[in-house]
């Protein structure tokens, strides 16, 4: 079915999708969560190729200031179903506001930022991603991708030492960033305090931590934690973790990229959390 027209204005954002924050573990003495900002932080969220711009035409949520594309990408968008005006422009004036080393592949948008959700909206779900100051955004985007390959039920960062959603991170996330929804919090250590509270496991994944991820005991929901490359996880943030594990690799380097190592990890977690407990003797 043809999407229905997409107009580019700059009307407030329509009430996104909440998730239903009623489960096990939830203290009743608790404030509401706060929220956090928007996901882009200084001004509109540049998106470009063809992934990404198309994902977030298919939001409803997001709402556009400008669209360009050139004629073989609108033709393109048309024949599949999507139902724009962009400005047709060549691919030159593109580069010119993406940036000479960006492969646009002919789509060009400016869009408000995609609202926070608070972290209690999102805390009951299978797993949560929590990323400790990774700052680059190919990784960050390339965590994005996969956490929406997994299933991932939301991605929390710190407002401060991470990228913004917008420009590369957007382009390597390749339209993850309109399936996950990104929970923005000032405060690590009090965000994860929060996740116990509402009943989540704490794991934080490290090479240097005392367990196997492929044996650790694993529960839903679960809140994996992601350190920095280099670095790894903060003295703070790893006190605040239930486990530390690690992931155990055969070969001779034991460390991988961190978003390597997140899909890694994301797939040791999902393939554990959906297998059937094992019987106990006796049964």
């Amino acid at each position: 079915m043809p999407m229905r027209h997409r107009d580019f204005d700059r009307r407030p954002y329509g009430k996104p999708a909440r998730h239903d924050p009623g489960f096990a573990g939830r203290r009743p003495d608790k404030a509401k969560s706060w929220s956090g900002p928007g996901r882009g932080r200084d001004g509109p969220v540049v998106l470009y190729g063809w992934h990404t711009v198309k994902a977030a035409l298919a939001n409803p949520a997001r709402r556009f200031r400008r669209v360009l594309a050139t004629e073989n990408a609108a033709r393109r968008l048309a024949e599949d179903g999507i139902a724009i005006t962009p400005e047709l422009v060549g691919p030159d004036q593109i580069a010119t506001l993406a940036g000479a080393e960006a492969v646009h592949q002919g789509l060009y948008a400016e869009a408000d930022p995609l609202p926070s959700p608070a972290l209690e909206e999102v805390a009951a779900a299978s797993i949560v991603l929590v990323l400790d100051q990774i700052t680059d955004p190919h990784n960050v985007g390339a965590i994005l991708r996969s956490a929406a390959a997994f299933g991932v039920g939301a991605v929390v960062t710190t407002a401060r030492h991470s990228p913004e959603a917008t420009g590369v991170l957007a382009k390597a996330a390749s339209g993850a960033l309109e399936y996950v929804p990104m929970v923005t919090v000032p405060n690590l250590a009090r965000a994860l305090d929060e996740l116990k509270d509402f009943g989540a496991f704490v794991v934080g994944l490290d090479s240097t931590g005392e367990h196997d991820l492929a044996t650790a005991p694993l529960s839903a929901p679960l809140a994996l934690v992601v350190g920095a490359e280099g670095k790894g996880l903060r003295h703070l943030t790893r006190t605040n973790c239930d486990i530390v594990a690690r992931l155990a690799l055969p070969g001779r380097i034991k460390s991988l990229n961190v978003s390597n190592a997140t899909a890694l990890a994301l797939y040791v977690a999902t393939t554990k959390l959906a297998a059937p407990p094992p019987n106990r003797p006796g049964e």
